[in-house]
């Protein structure tokens, strides 16, 4: 027995399936979860002492890395500071004036402690705000744990959401409706029937937690009509997106202003961060000012705040972005070469630095909804990724979560993650 499967059966006795977060038990892809014990740029290594690289990088925080210089440096200056003062603090300001000029939705933001309570603080000053109750999410798009987003679609034409959990009364989800990803007659319809009493629609303008699921930009650009006709809220989920794929996230790259965003992951730059902001006259329903209550101990801690401001700048001083494009290339060319040697079973997906080995479809037909998504695709993920990680190479233990890159990625890593998916 090596030391993972050691502690991974020390803490199945004392914390629920051995994990803090579901997806990390490895239950989708067989076998015992790797336990970290150090990261260094582009790699990390076990509690064996053996060395991967790195594809989730923290399932998207890491933009730059494991232990990036300037943000660890950020971090002890500001731990030796004090942890936590329940207080306001610059780096706070400092951040927040940072979002608020680089995302085309943000005129104020409020920071909280983790990409779930953003977007149910948003659904909360939405409601505030329109005086309605209804919200409207997509299947396919994951926002977080609390009780009236984790709904799956029901039947019907126009699909009303049931909890997708245990322990959530239907009364949570009376009041949430589901559609599919792409179909544009049926948020039509929708709005038709319901538009009026619609609080919000939320979206992952670049869906990437059940694969990456490109949307056109027509469908969302009438997602954006339709709520401005009817009077609702848009919320763009940018927890992943956002200033990942450049300073105003996917909002700047598809041209389409929302009335609201939520961010988390390289907003903190490693530490626990969410955020969530948007146009003046809505966020300002935001208690103290306005009637929606929402607190919290460690939102704006200063130590999360430094790291968050560390990795900003960073981003911005080293022309990250397009360095971060440049790599994803050579991706892509490295995927067609392999194509042109041996037929295989996915297809690359890659939008930036996010991609996904997506289920080849026949015709060519991009994936771009939960539905469309094959019933053996998660089976057949699974001996990729136990090879794959038999040679060091670390993918998400998920057929369905995406690849990230980070500034540490070099050519050579992205060569070697070619040659072994060959």
């Amino acid at each position: 027995m090596n030391r993972s499967e050691a502690l991974f059966e020390r803490a199945r006795r004392v914390i629920p399936g051995g994990v803090s977060s579901p997806v990390r038990a490895f239950r989708a892809v067989g076998g015992t979860p790797v336990f970290y014990a150090s990261g260094a740029g582009a790699h990390f290594q076990d509690a064996d002492g053996a060395e991967y690289l790195d594809f989730v990088m923290s399932w998207g925080p890491l933009i730059l890395g494991h232990a990036h210089p300037a943000i660890v440096d950020a971090v002890q200056a500001a731990a030796a500071r004090g942890l936590t003062f329940g207080a306001p603090c610059e780096d706070e300001v400092r951040l927040a004036e940072l979002v608020c000029a680089w995302h085309p939705a943000v005129e104020r933001v409020r920071f909280v402690s983790s990409g779930t309570e953003a977007v149910m603080s948003a659904i909360r000053v939405a409601r505030g705000a329109t005086g309605r109750s209804r919200i409207l999410k997509f299947s396919g798009c994951y926002h977080g744990h609390s009780d009236g987003l984790l709904v799956a679609a029901g039947s019907g034409l126009v699909t009303f959401g049931t909890p997708s959990s245990a322990g959530i009364p239907k009364d949570f989800t009376q009041w949430t409706s589901v559609l599919p990803l792409d179909d544009t007659n049926r948020l039509e319809e929708f709005f038709q029937h319901h538009g009026d009493e619609l609080a919000v629609c939320v979206i992952e303008p670049l869906p990437a937690n059940n694969g990456l699921l490109v949307q056109r930009p027509e469908f969302l650009r009438r997602m954006r009509e339709l709520c401005t006709q009817h009077g609702a809220l848009l919320l763009f989920d940018e927890v992943i997106s956002g200033f990942r794929l450049g300073k105003g996230g996917a909002s700047a790259a598809l041209g389409i202003t929302p009335d609201l965003a939520t961010f988390g992951k390289i907003l903190g730059g490693g530490m626990p961060v969410g955020a969530f902001g948007g146009r003046a006259e809505v966020m300002d329903q935001l208690a103290p000012d306005g009637p929606v209550y929402q607190a919290g101990t460690l939102s704006g801690n200063p130590v999360a705040m430094a790291a968050g401001l560390a990795c900003l700048e960073t981003l911005e001083n080293t022309n990250a972005w397009s360095a971060l494009e440049t790599l994803g290339s050579s991706l892509d060319a490295g995927f067609e070469a392999l194509k042109a040697r041996q037929t295989l079973p996915f297809e690359l997906v890659r939008v930036g630095s996010l991609f996904w080995l997506a289920p080849h479809l026949d015709g060519g037909t991009q994936v771009r909804s939960a539905e469309a998504l094959p019933a053996s695709f998660g089976d057949d993920y699974r001996p990729l990724h136990a090879r794959l990680l038999a040679d060091r190479v670390y993918l998400a233990p998920s057929a369905f979560e995406v690849g990230f890159l980070s500034t540490a990625h070099t050519e050579a890593d992205v060569h070697r993650l070619v040659e072994a998916l060959a």
